[in-house]
């Protein structure tokens, strides 16, 4: 394909996590099991919060879109690194790799979202208890939940039409185990000052809006708790959002590290591994959080393994 005097790649080449040899194997054993966790523990969290009445609540609901998009996100990369781990020619096609950022924008960045949406379900539940059913309302919920889709959906499809309708022409090789938009900047031999004032506008909005509901959501929700009176009031009120302050110490510290680190200390190989945790290992450890930090959770999962017992 001919555009202008530059030729247009067909395809991508992804250098993925390391071009040794002799780590092919042992790295693809190793995220076929985390894949493979990931998938057990998501799927897992899902079929618990939607089978099981006693998690019918709101902050059920929302911990299940919360894995439903983990789940999309980690099976939205891990095929293609389990392959490339195996393959002589790492590339991805030039539609899959479009594909493939546009998914992964969304799904990766709805958990920021979700994660303002049930910080505001913690404060009404912790400092308006009374009314809290009246408030956090199932179609309430579901409006909040679609939202958080919408307006992830508008901004992927706003970034990958941004980052497509560039000419790359210097080079198709990616240096990531992902089509992610910096890197695509990197080969292309467009103008591309407006992708990056549209990416840090965006952005910015986003995450600034979902960080500073979660801060005053915890701002509120700590001062309640510090006026109950007795210690195992206190104790009962934070363990109900132990586990999601949990998540957000995880989602936030991934994204300081990745974003706010001196650009001196930057290196290549360290934004993979960051972006290995951000994408495949964050995904695994909230199944793990909220089930080994949670008794609710822990009942139905017994419950569950009880009935399927008692019908084979």
């Amino acid at each position: 394909m001919e555009k202008g005097n530059h030729s247009e790649p067909t395809e991508f080449i992804l250098s993925g996590l390391t071009d040794r040899p002799e780590l092919q194997v042992p790295l693809f054993l190793v995220f076929f099991v985390i894949y493979g966790v990931t998938l057990v523990g998501n799927g897992g969290m899902i079929f618990l919060t939607t089978t099981d009445p006693r998690l019918h609540t709101p902050m059920y609901f929302f911990l299940s879109n919360l894995s439903f998009c983990d789940l999309w996100l980690s099976s939205i990369i891990s095929p293609k690194i389990l392959l490339n781990f195996l393959a002589e020619r790492k590339s991805i096609s030039y539609t899959a790799c479009a594909v493939q950022l546009y998914l992964c924008i969304i799904f990766a960045d709805v958990v920021c979202l979700l994660l303002a949406v049930m910080a505001y379900d913690r404060y009404v539940a912790i400092c308006n208890s009374l009314v809290y059913t009246v408030t956090m309302s199932r179609q309430l919920c579901k409006q909040l939940v679609a939202g958080a889709y919408a307006v992830r959906v508008v901004d992927s499809m706003i970034h990958t039409w941004l980052t497509f309708r560039l000419s790359f022409c210097s080079s198709n090789i990616i240096n990531h185990f992902f089509c992610d938009i910096p890197l695509l900047l990197l080969l292309s031999c467009s103008y591309t000052h407006i992708n990056e004032i549209v990416i840090f506008a965006l952005t910015c909005c986003i995450q600034v809006i979902s960080f500073v509901i979660v801060l005053l959501s915890y701002v509120y929700i700590i001062s309640t708790i510090l006026k109950i009176c007795s210690a195992e009031g206190r104790r009962k009120a934070f363990s109900t959002c132990s586990f999601h302050l949990t998540a957000v110490v995880l989602f936030y510290g991934i994204q300081l590290f990745m974003y706010l680190r001196p650009s001196s200390s930057y290196s290549m190989n360290t934004d993979k591994v960051a972006s290995v945790f951000y994408t495949l290992m964050s995904p695994i450890l909230k199944p793990l959080i909220y089930s080994l930090r949670n008794t609710e959770v822990k009942d139905a999962l017994r419950r569950a393994m009880n009935k399927l017992l008692t019908n084979s």
